[in-house]
């Protein structure tokens, strides 16, 4: 409601609306599939009583899903920065850049489609004033605050990525207890979630140290550093190996399995290859994302498959999210040529 105020009137304001409604909530759930499933409850209801595009709109709700993890405080960066001990505080800087280029990216894509569709003429959006406009800020400002707790004491250099979790919970049950829905069975259902999550990923972090220690005495990951540092390719043809075969595993393989079983294999290589480990997280980041939105096995799109009320294909799903896959793939290879989108706020802030 209160995003809606602002880039309402725009073409295809409503599909805008998603995009930065999932990039402002991905601040502070850290998921892909968390974001995909809040904002894909609040969103498809309504659109199902517009003109828009159903494959548009669930390719634009998938699309924000992706942010779920880009955007700090994303999941992956934790497990990535745990297996070859990088700082999740510099992965998170690092991100920023990259994460509003995405964003742009998708917005830019919307306002090509909106001309080309003609969804200017079904937007169907009221004239909203600046007083308006001022008055919605109110609507944002416990997101924002949260965000602020969340993000802003791990950037000060207050508080651990751990720390400040701890007090993202605090600051979301204090404004439950405002908004009048702090109860018991909401707090067991949230007890209950969280010993689910935790105990599932302390298991995948075990396995993936195991893995490690077993690679590592066996000397694989060293053997195909040589093998690929060889090989007659400059280092920027290699990267180019390592993401498609990374864009090929996230057709059959969920994002969090392809960092536990690849990044003790490849980090070596990277390494070997002089590129920087907090740039190559975050394009593994990004790759993980693309892997959640990939036919035929991404996960957020069915998510939100299964969130439709008005049942159709899941092929709909597909094809509404591929021109915004091919979009991130293009923000990858910015950022290849320009490393400095993810380097430069680490470099100045640490």
């Amino acid at each position: 409601r209160g995003l809606n105020v602002w880039f309402g009137r725009m073409p295809g304001g409503l599909l805008h609306t998603n995009i930065i409604s999932c990039a402002v909530f991905s601040a502070i759930a850290g998921s892909s599939v968390a974001t995909a499933a809040t904002m894909g409850s609040v969103a498809l209801p309504y659109f199902e009583k517009t003109r828009y595009p159903q494959k548009l709109v669930l390719g634009s709700l998938a699309a924000g899903g992706a942010l779920g993890n880009l955007i700090p405080p994303g999941i992956t960066f934790i497990i990535y920065g745990l297996i070859t001990e990088t700082s999740v505080g510099a992965l998170y800087l690092a991100a920023i850049g990259p994460s509003i280029l995405v964003v742009v990216l998708f917005l830019l894509l919307i306002l090509f489609y909106s001309y080309r569709l003609k969804l200017h003429e079904v937007t169907g959006s009221a004239v909203y004033s600046w007083k308006d406009r001022l008055a919605s800020i109110l609507d944002l400002m416990p997101t924002i605050i949260l965000i602020a707790v969340v993000l802003g004491t791990i950037y000060a250099g207050w508080a651990t990525p751990t720390e400040s979790a701890a007090l993202g919970v605090a600051g979301s049950l204090v404004f439950a207890a405002i908004d009048r829905k702090l109860t018991w069975t909401m707090l067991v259902e949230s007890f209950r979630t969280t010993a689910r999550t935790t105990s599932m990923i302390a298991l995948i972090l075990f396995g993936a140290y195991f893995l490690n220690y077993v690679l590592s005495a066996l000397g694989i990951p060293q053997m195909l550093a040589r093998y690929l540092t060889s090989l007659p390719f400059p280092g920027w043809g290699i990267m180019l190996i390592i993401i498609g075969f990374y864009l090929a595993l996230g057709t059959f393989m969920e994002g969090m399995s392809m960092v536990i079983t690849t990044i003790p294999l490849l980090f070596p290589v990277v390494k070997a290859l002089e590129y920087d480990p907090i740039w190559f997280g975050v394009v593994i980041t990004m790759l993980v994302e693309i892997a959640m939105i990939s036919p035929p096995d991404g996960t957020v799109l069915y998510v939100l498959q299964g969130m439709r009320t008005k049942q159709g294909p899941i092929t709909d799903v597909f094809s509404g999210v591929m021109p915004f896959m091919i979009v991130y793939m293009f923000a990858i290879l910015v950022l290849m040529v320009f490393p400095s989108i993810a380097l430069w706020l680490p470099a100045a802030m640490m």
